[in-house]
């Protein structure tokens, strides 16, 4: 018994040595820092098509693949597209490993919270990185149609209105966790801010802070509209960012609020271009 539980000992340390190498190495970390820069861009994007939906001017989805299938339809635009998914991709497997085998600075409950949200940040970049090649390959970009319709669908059986509430108040989550995240700057803590010079480390303060309440009041109000439609079975109001940020244009003052929201998505686009350069990786 205790030679196989050495083994088994073995084999895990010698899984962690390996996963610790793939997390070091340079090529890992240079797509890494590339897949910021697709991040920022797609970021921009959103915030440009927000802007448009704040002045009835946008026909495509308000939200992350409405943003790619902007940039796809541009000169070169699907190479940028392959390009941005690979260094998602790049991002994904970083985060993969660094909820696996990384955060080794802090102890106990901080270094579990700290790995909980690289696995968050995982699935985050896989589902773009996923969404970045769909739209490539012209095939089901439409993410907001098809959460419209998976919504619809589980609506339809038996307890789906609970597990589509539940989802809801998990995406609301998110994002007030990222409200929260932002404003107590806690994104400075993954930063080499020691290399900063005080311009730049007081640019990438209030990009951040900007960024991450603009980001997660959207996810916010998306997560509320879709417990809004588990609750009224309106499948309808359940299309993500779009459904959120058109719902923000029709309150009064929408426009100038969602404008506001727009800047600070754009703010958080520019943020994650001093993240290529300052994070740590």
């Amino acid at each position: 018994m205790a030679i196989g539980e050495s083994a088994a000992m073995s084999l895990t340390h010698s899984a962690q040595a390996t996963a610790s190498r793939t997390a070091n190495s340079r090529w890992l970390e240079t797509l890494a820092r590339v897949g910021f820069i697709g991040y920022g861009i797609v970021h921009l994007l959103f915030a440009w098509l927000a802007l448009q939906i704040a002045f009835g001017k946008s026909s495509d989805d308000g939200d992350q693949s409405g943003a790619l299938r902007t940039l796809a339809a541009q000169p070169m635009g699907k190479f940028l597209v392959v390009a941005i998914a690979v260094g998602l991709l790049a991002m994904a497997i970083w985060q993969g490993l660094e909820a696996a085998v990384g955060h080794r600075a802090e102890r106990g409950g901080e270094r579990a919270v700290e790995r909980l949200a690289s696995a968050g940040r995982t699935i985050v970049y896989l589902y773009f990185a996923w969404t970045a090649w769909k739209v490539f390959s012209d095939a089901g970009s439409n993410s907001a149609d098809k959460q419209e319709a998976l919504t619809g669908e589980l609506m339809t059986s038996s307890g789906g209105r609970w597990l589509v509430g539940l989802a809801g108040v998990v995406l609301a989550s998110i994002g007030a966790g990222l409200v929260i995240y932002g404003l107590v700057k806690r994104f400075e803590k993954h930063l080499k801010t020691g290399e900063m010079d005080a311009r730049t480390r007081q640019l990438a303060r209030r990009l951040g802070v900007a960024g991450y309440v603009a980001k997660g009041t959207a996810y916010a109000i998306a997560g509320i509209l879709v417990v809004v439609a588990a609750i009224n079975y309106d499948p309808e109001k359940a299309r993500g960012l779009d459904a959120a940020l058109r719902t923000l244009r029709e309150q009064s003052y929408g426009p100038i609020l969602l404008a506001l929201v727009a800047l600070g998505i754009a703010a958080f686009g520019a943020f994650c271009f001093v993240q290529s350069r300052y994070r740590k990786v």
